[in-house]
């Protein structure tokens, strides 16, 4: 992609209307725009984002058996009525339609997934089953607030499981839980898991999957030498406290969550009577489950946990691009992008007519992990900087294209 026809635009100075960094960093460098508190237009380079993340999280859950669907985010309010979320839920977007009915937009899908799988299954035999989507959400915060990582209108991976018995849900959700840090380790952020109320959806535990950044909003303590983590709210201990499940000691943090997992338990089978036959032939109800990850979320906690004074450091499995290639001094960077390009490296060249202050100085701050220099006094050698740790190397092209391409 050439820099000069990138729909996009970058900004010195931070929106004035803008508190946390996410938001800050994400318009100046122009990846989002803002329509309004709670929701941002993602632009070219914030989509690419989007993707990547999307891709890491469709794959973790192709690999625990979740079949990908897309479900409708216009929802009947009759679905709702049926389940109570309609006068309980308070974020509930309600929309009057002119024909005199009502409907609701997704906030979640229970009401939606619920009748949807139970067309779908008859018996023991069909059971487990695990449906996915990444769509948009819509919950209507009273204060939008931190850019994209808590918006009124988000994208999110919602999956749903539903099983035979509490075992199988118990089996399946330990499963779950190794792929959604297998997705967090993925995109270099480090998560812990936490218990936590169950909120509007249901009065049992659920877990609550935390990423350590100081933007987060909890408070967390958490063992080094093994998997304990409690929120400090419902904690009876404290930092320096050994840990319950091991001999460490714990540490406090600051977190984000970034996703969750709900036993629903028959709460939503039980509104729909949906029901399966055992091996015997009798009806019982199907146990089911919740797995949420916020895809906006995320991309903002990316860029909250990743940055310093000069703009975004992207981790390379979610960066726009691989390389951020730039001409200076006269050096003509044009043969080398289209080397590049025909070897399938993803690269944004810029080749705007500007000097190399800016140009360097927007590399910076749209954060891909490698900029690619060519100058006349690199002596036919591409200066090699990575982005993250700011060490320099010089390579001829050869060297280079084994770089990008190991």
């Amino acid at each position: 992609m050439r820099l000069s026809k990138l729909f996009s635009r970058t900004y010195r100075e931070a929106p004035r209307d803008e508190e946390s960094v996410n938001a800050q960093l994400l318009v100046r460098a122009g990846f989002v725009d803002k329509t309004m508190a709670g929701s941002y237009s993602f632009l070219p380079l914030g989509v690419r984002v989007l993707r990547k993340i999307e891709n890491i999280i469709r794959e973790e859950m192709n690999a625990v058996d979740g079949q990908e669907v897309l479900m409708s985010m216009l929802h009947p309010k009759s679905l709702w009525k049926q389940t109570g979320g309609w006068d309980n839920i308070d974020v509930l977007f309600k929309v009057p339609s002119r024909t005199g009915k009502e409907y609701a937009l997704g906030q979640s899908e229970e009401e939606v997934v619920t009748p949807l799988v139970m067309k779908r299954v008859l018996n023991y035999k069909d059971l487990p089953q695990a449906v996915y989507q990444i769509h948009w959400k819509f919950r209507d915060e009273l204060r939008a607030k931190s850019g994209v990582m808590r918006g009124r209108e988000f994208l999110m991976k919602d999956m749903y499981s539903f099983h035979a018995d509490q075992d199988d849900f118990d089996r399946y959700y330990e499963i779950v839980k190794k792929a959604y840090f297998k997705i967090f380790n993925r995109m270099g952020l480090v998560a812990k898991s936490t218990e936590a109320s169950g909120g509007s959806f249901t009065d049992k535990v659920s877990y609550e999957f935390m990423v350590l950044t100081d933007a987060g909003e909890d408070d967390i303590l958490y063992c080094e030498n093994c998997d304990y983590c409690v929120n400090v709210e419902i904690a009876t201990l404290s930092k320096g406290d050994g840990c319950p499940k091991c001999k460490g000691v714990l540490d406090q943090a600051v977190a984000s969550e970034a996703g969750n997992v709900f036993d629903l338990g028959q709460k939503y089978v039980k509104d729909f009577g949906f029901t399966y036959d055992d091996a015997e032939g009798n009806k019982q109800l199907p146990i089911m489950g919740c797995y949420g990850i916020g895809v906006t979320r995320l991309m903002g906690v990316a860029v909250e946990r990743s940055h310093d004074d000069r703009g975004i450091v992207w981790h390379p499995s979610i960066a726009p691009f691989e390389a951020h290639l730039v001409g200076l001094g006269g050096g003509d960077a044009t043969p080398l992008y289209a080397k590049l390009t025909e070897l399938g490296v993803e690269v944004l060249f810029d080749d705007r007519d500007k000097g190399a202050g800016e140009m360097l100085a927007d590399a910076d701050l749209i954060g891909i992990p490698t900029r690619l220099v060519v100058s006349p006094r690199n002596e036919g050698k591409i200066e090699v900087t990575d982005r993250a740790t700011g060490e320099s190397q010089l390579l001829d092209e050869e060297a280079l294209v084994a770089h990008l391409t190991k």
